[in-house]
């Protein structure tokens, strides 16, 4: 057909896919997944944490201050929330914490403190008031002075919890009475102003802040009714802590209760015990701190509706402290909090040797995909070298234009394989060599064809057709 060179039915190479979409989309691919990854991690670093608080009993002000925490908490859209649970006590509290059901709990330091609990802060002191009532009428007994002539009496006990019960039979213990000489009842903070006017104790007890309002109401109804209590010291208080150290010595100052002559008159020795704000230690260190930091950060702006808030504390960080302090707490009291670097310069450092093994294996699969490329190209490259020989033996004028068609077809997919990366620029100036030499085998033999007769070509095709035939 075409003088034994065929050129027509020599195999046309596959045009070479143009990786020009595929190295865009895998750029953009790995872009996503970079900016994915730090949109992630930021996420992860900065999202709101909800921690769930155990907290009780209803309408008490520890109630009421975790409550207004979790407003001002929201308010601020602080990085720490807070989720209260509402429970009948500090020991419905504590044993919600030591089930796992809480993150955070609000418990007396003189109850079973869970195992799994440390300290976060001192959310307020409370102390004992033991005060007598001489009666009236049928029911005026002998005056009580001290905590040792309480045996073979009724001492009244305001609040519920047993806690109170367990603190009075210390303190009786301290001084010599056995507790079931003496007859101990109960009444609810609200009955507690109702059972003094009916004269159903001889002394009652007491225990909350200072500044109590229970504590004030009942001492008032006292003094209405039957006069000027007597307050029962608790001289033994040094011993009572140094023997029970959930307990410190503390004092009443003359005039807390008001009145006139104050009440006390002077100052009455007595022992105290906290309430703590505490945390599971599977709780993480950061979140932790980051509550503490919150909490202090906040205290004051609650004061105003809530004075209670000013009592809050740090935790004690002592080694021996009764309730060991949670490392979160320890570090934002001992100024040891850890900055956002400190926190995740292991995974930012992780995160770059990722990005940087991303990066080594998109170049590697983008060399991948343009390995058809420069196989086709370097096919290409075989066939252009063929086509000199080729050139150099051709017998009409036609097959060599066919050639030159194409050799621009093989110089333009080269070309194109260039700029998409696929080939080198010494691949580029190899091609280039070999393109020359084509040029000239063609322009060598064009000068050859028309140096002939134009009879002596065409002879010489149609007797070269006849023997290939």
């Amino acid at each position: 057909m075409t003088g034994g060179l065929d050129l027509a039915e020599a195999p046309t190479p596959p045009s070479p896919r143009s990786s020009a979409r595929k190295t865009a989309l895998v750029t953009l691919a790995l872009v996503l997944a970079i900016v994915g990854a730090l949109a992630g991690g930021y996420y992860f670093a900065m999202r709101p944490v909800t921690l769930k608080i155990a907290v009780g009993p209803a309408n008490s002000d520890d109630v009421k201050v975790v409550q207004a925490l979790t407003q001002a908490f929201a308010q601020h859209k602080s990085s720490v929330r807070l989720r209260p649970i509402q429970t009948d006590g500090a020991t419905a509290s504590a044993n919600l914490l030591a089930e796992g059901k809480a993150d955070l709990a609000i418990v007396r330091g003189d109850v079973d403190v869970p195992k799994n609990a440390q300290a976060v802060a001192t959310l307020r002191k409370n102390v004992v008031v033991l005060w007598s009532v001489s009666g009236k009428g049928k029911k005026k007994g002998p005056k009580i002075t001290k905590i040792a002539q309480l045996a073979g009496h009724r001492v009244g006990v305001v609040g519920r919890t047993q806690a109170n019960v367990n603190l009075l039979k210390v303190i009786l213990q301290q001084y010599g009475v056995d507790p079931a000489k003496v007859e101990i009842v109960q009444y609810p903070a609200s009955e507690a102003v109702e059972a003094i006017k009916a004269q159903r104790a001889d002394a009652y007890l007491a225990a909350g802040p200072v500044n109590s309002k229970i504590t004030s109401e009942a001492i008032a109804a006292s003094t209405k009714d039957f006069g000027t209590p007597t307050f029962l010291a608790i001289d033994s208080a040094d011993a009572i802590a140094q023997n029970h150290p959930v307990y410190e010595a503390a004092e009443i100052p003359a005039g807390t209760y008001g009145g006139s002559p104050d009440r006390p008159d002077d100052e009455v020795k007595t022992i105290s015990f906290s309430h703590h704000i505490v945390a599971r230690k599977t709780v993480s260190e950061t979140t932790i701190a980051a509550f503490t930091r919150q909490l202090f950060s906040v205290r004051q702006q609650l004061v105003t509706e809530f004075p209670l808030a000013a009592k809050i504390e740090t935790p004690d960080t002592d080694k021996d402290a009764v309730i060991p302090v949670h490392p979160g707490a320890a570090a934002f009291v001992d100024g040891e909090e850890k900055t956002f670097l400190d926190r995740y310069s292991d995974y930012i450092w992780w995160t770059l040797m990722a990005l940087s093994a991303m990066g080594s294996i998109g170049a590697w699969f983008a060399g991948y995909l343009k390995k058809d490329e420069r196989d086709n190209n370097s096919h290409l490259r075989e066939r252009l070298l063929d086509m000199i020989t080729a050139a150099r033996k051709s017998e009409t004028t036609e097959d060599l234009d066919q050639m030159q068609t194409e050799a621009d077809e093989i110089l333009r997919d080269t070309l194109r394989c260039y700029d998409h990366g696929a080939i080198e620029e010494g691949a580029l100036t190899a091609f280039n060599i070999a393109l020359d030499q084509f040029h000239a085998a063609v322009a060598d033999r064009k000068a050859v064809l028309f140096s002939l007769p134009q009879n002596l070509q065409r002879t010489g095709a149609q007797f070269r057709a006849a023997g290939n035939a």
